[in-house]
């Protein structure tokens, strides 16, 4: 019973055929998402099967590598709190567009650099955070949303610019595998319910096989075992792709803030501490520039996860690392890599489709949480439509030097969360615009 009841504790022995299990569990709450950037990135900017499977280990080396550093901290760097990391959605939609129109040299030195310099603020984010308050995060969660939702409709036709875009056979899988999804999360039970992605997947993916639309002939050149490529780019640091990557480290600091927070109080049953948010952005950013030394985006926390340890309780350090150790050994057998980027694009689709809407959920929570005041309204109205519309108007920066295209023409999340903090920072709080209304309302 004790030992049982260790689980429940954020340290104490575990034995490991009890840990096991539940480290597995939160890998496979997660594994999808965690893959799919790094197979939709491949895709669009035109990386042959052999790298991007290479590419897939090194993406589930990294995840395991990071979730390892917020477990058991490395001097400043990690919380030491049961936070789990994977490959970041986030930066996905700014990855392409770099990756297709500057290479993936350029790409990988802009993540090397974008992390050190949040592995640096997170070093001294006591000294900044309360720039970043909640309606801020959650208008920039909202934006990610939508700034992924074209991404996701893209997968399920076929991959944008495939020549069997919009085919009958992506139709159906497509449809097949977002409905096995909904009809998981809306049925299913407990565990199971949390994995209604992966589930969708299996599904799309045995329906592809039979339709002849998987092929397997590069299975049988892949080795027993191999060790993470380092560098399979090299490095090239070009400012205005620099500055992009840094915007959105800062976007994805807030969402570092958002999930420690939440996964202290659901699952601790506390506040969380400043230096606990300070070190698990630390471990966000230096991790995310070795996972560019390996051909990577940058990782961040998952709030699937975050949601899975406050439904089940499990805050175990020892066996959420476990889970870790399972991503790192996944991550040296080459076979599994081959065979997760013969996953159909139309299948990435089905099961994108529902977790990019699920993060423009989650934002909606988070404005109602932070209160529908005037002040919020103008923040949210105001960062959003600037952030999408412009960004969705071509040409509409033509007159703007280049380094200001760079970073702001293609990236809507760049946009919002820039106006977001400004906005907060100049409009008057609530009870400064009416304190008549507030006087009353406090009578």
């Amino acid at each position: 019973m004790a030992e049982k009841s260790n689980l429940y504790q954020l340290d104490g022995r575990v034995p490991l055929v009890q840990a096991v299990p539940f480290g597995l569990q939160h890998v496979l709450a997660m594994f999808v998402s965690n893959i799919t950037p790094i197979i939709i990135l491949a895709g669009v900017v035109g990386i042959d099967k052999s790298l991007s499977a290479i590419l897939i280990q090194n993406c589930m080396v990294i995840a395991g590598i990071g979730t390892l550093v917020q477990l058991y901290p490395v001097w400043r760097i990690g919380s030491r709190l049961p936070v789990v990391m994977g490959i970041s959605f986030t930066f996905l939609s700014l990855a392409i567009a770099i990756g297709t129109t500057q290479g993936m040299g350029v790409l990988m030195g802009a993540v090397i650099i974008g992390g050190i310099v949040e592995g640096l603020l997170g070093l001294c984010a006591k000294y900044w955070l309360k720039l970043i308050p909640h309606v801020v995060a959650a208008t920039v969660v909202i934006g990610i949303g939508f700034s992924l939702l074209p991404i996701g409709a893209n997968s399920f036709a076929g991959g944008q610019g495939a020549a069997d875009f919009g085919a009958a056979h992506n139709w159906i899988v497509g449809t097949v595998t977002l409905l096995t999804c909904l009809i998981c999360q809306v049925f299913a039970k407990g565990f199971l319910r949390s994995l209604s992605v992966l589930v969708g997947l299996i599904v799309g993916y045995i329906l592809s096989v039979c339709m002849g639309l998987v092929d397997f002939s590069g299975l049988s050149e892949c080795g027993i075992l191999s060790l993470p490529k380092f560098l399979p780019f090299k490095p090239e640091f070009e400012i205005g792709a620099i500055l992009s990557v840094i915007c959105i480290f800062l976007v994805s600091a807030t969402e570092t803030v958002g999930d420690t927070s939440a996964l202290a109080s659901g699952a601790l049953h506390r506040n969380v501490k400043k230096k606990e948010l300070g070190s698990a952005i630390a471990c966000d950013g230096f991790v995310s520039s070795v996972s560019g030394m390996f051909g990577c985006t940058p990782i961040t926390s998952f709030s699937q996860n975050v949601g899975l340890a406050t439904m089940s309780g499990v805050v175990n350090r020892f066996a959420i690392a476990t889970g870790a150790c399972i991503m790192i050994l996944g991550g040296v057998f080459p076979a599994v890599g081959y065979l997760l980027t013969t996953i159909p694009q139309a299948v990435l689709g089905g099961c994108t489709i529902m977790m990019f809407g699920s993060i423009l959920f989650a934002g909606f929570g988070m404005i109602a949480k932070c209160g529908f005041s005037q002040r919020n309204m103008v923040i949210a109205s105001t960062a959003l439509s600037i952030g999408l519309g412009f960004t969705a108007a071509t040409g509409i920066f033509d007159i703007f030097p280049q380094i200001v295209k760079t970073v702001f023409a293609d990236n809507c999340v760049a946009v919002v969360f820039l106006l977001a903090v400004i906005l907060n920072l100049l409009l008057p709080s609530d009870n400064m615009q009416n304190p008549e209304k507030q006087s009353a309302e406090q009578e």
